[in-house]
């Protein structure tokens, strides 16, 4: 398996095998704290070879430097089948989330678990919004 994509972004759609993403980004800016982050998009493009085809469970957590839960969690199967004639395919997951709140600044994390086996993780970073006097 070859992890293809995984972003934060603004928004992500998935037609017809394309994944389609808008505003990737690895910082949120907040004037105070707490702060709801109004929406945002995890998405995910994963190839498999032939030899993995069948049931993969997936799990996307997105948890603080404490490694406390701070969002929605994914749980969910891909089932794989490569079609005839190809050596691989890709699926494509966008997980959509409304109102993520953060009690502090700091570093975050999103964990890829596939097969019960983490295989990746995206930081994103929650900062104050720079003081701009002129």
């Amino acid at each position: 398996m070859n992890i293809e994509a995984f972003l934060l972004c603004d928004a992500a759609t998935e037609q017809q095998g394309k994944l389609n993403v808008l505003g990737a980004f690895d910082t949120i800016y907040a004037k105070q704290l707490p702060t709801i982050h109004p929406a945002c998009a995890i998405a995910l493009r994963i190839r498999f070879g032939i030899s993995e085809q069948g049931s993969h469970p997936v799990k996307i957590l997105v948890i603080d430097a404490d490694a406390k839960p701070v969002g929605p969690k994914m749980n969910g199967n891909i089932n794989v089948k490569v079609r005839e004639g190809m050596d691989s395919t890709i699926a494509n997951l966008i997980l959509n989330i409304q109102g993520l709140k953060f009690e502090k600044y700091g570093t975050y994390r999103i964990d890829l678990t596939i097969d019960n086996q983490t295989i990746t993780d995206l930081p994103f970073i929650v900062r104050e919004v720079p003081n701009q006097t002129q």
